[in-house]
């Protein structure tokens, strides 16, 4: 298949990072996490990312992870590779290794932290997309301060700018984006709450992080929209927003993903403090709380039947 950024749609994996036990890059693991999303239709990979823990990663950590995953997809799969960090610098180093590395592109959260202004925001993105000769993903996202739909507007003029991952909740925004940016521009939704609804609105792809666990639901969602399905696919995205309120209500969402992985004999690993591992009783919990949803409302998850095969 095309690995180029237009081919980077449907339902892609924002993909968790493995850790060991003591917090270090597990390759032979990282591996065979990577084979077995392959396993399913998903749209691309999306690395290192707030999913991806990359904030608790040095950039020698993150380009080898990236380096990792490419061999292993072999280009069977277009990958995007997060490079977003205060330092554009820095950014651009890891950009620049995404190039040689062969991502289809990149991606970025706004420089965080710092209350930089609006024209040092356009500057980092400016500044990233001049220096290396990849599609950019801008990343909006809560967490490091949510850009305006005028500002990606402005974003979306600079050349390599293609498009924009949108985790918000305010739905209009969505249907902007394109109007601002042309018809070209890539628009992503990335609040895993509101996967329907942003497939209903027409995004280019969506990009989460329950689509590392759950991606076969996702699928489904995607089918039931692009079907003209619209009380299945609400019934469906209830469905998962049952998962991910197990999830988030774990208190450490990403260690909740990885338990429910490792449960079904796939290896992920652990998550870096200061999140937080949790302990055998937590552990049996969380998965019991999965199994269950998934028997009550028969949901047919492949991660709840690999977990009562691995039992």
């Amino acid at each position: 298949m095309s690995c180029n950024i237009e081919s980077f749609k449907g339902v892609i994996p924002a993909v968790l990072s493995v850790f060991d036990k003591n917090e270090q890059p597990d390759e032979k693991a990282t591996r065979a996490f990577i084979r077995h999303l392959m396993g399913y239709d998903i749209g691309g990979l999306y690395l290192t990312g707030s999913t991806g823990e990359a904030f608790l990663q040095n950039s020698a950590e993150r380009m080898r992870q990236v380096d990792v995953v490419m061999d292993e997809v072999g280009g069977k799969l277009p990958v995007v590779v997060h490079v977003g960090a205060i330092s554009t610098k820095m950014s651009i180093d890891l950009a620049k290794h995404a190039k040689r590395a062969g991502a289809a592109g990149i991606s970025s959260v706004p420089p965080f932290y710092y209350k930089f202004s609006e024209q040092q925001v356009y500057d980092y993105y400016r500044d990233i997309a001049q220096a290396v000769d990849l599609p950019m993903i801008v990343y909006n996202i809560p967490l490091a301060g949510m850009l305006s739909a005028d500002m990606i507007g402005r974003l979306g003029k600079i050349d390599n700018v293609r498009g924009v991952k949108y985790t918000g909740t305010a739905l209009y925004e969505v249907t902007q984006f394109k109007d601002a940016c042309g018809e070209d521009f890539l628009v992503y939704g990335g609040c895993d709450e509101m996967g329907a609804s942003n497939i209903a609105l027409g995004v280019d792809g969506v990009i989460g992080s329950f689509y590392n666990c759950i991606p076969d639901l996702y699928l489904r969602i995607w089918e039931a929209v692009k079907n003209n399905d619209a009380a299945g696919a609400a019934v469906l995205q209830k469905k998962a927003l049952h998962v991910i309120e197990i999830g988030i209500a774990s208190g450490s969402m990403m260690a909740c993903l990885k338990l429910w992985l490792r449960a079904a004999g796939v290896p992920v690993g652990y998550v870096r403090r200061p999140f937080n591992n949790f302990t055998a009783d937590e552990e049996k919990r969380l998965v019991d709380a999965l199994l269950d949803l998934d028997q009550r409302e028969q949901i047919g998850l492949d991660i709840a039947a690999r977990i009562r095969a691995n039992q």
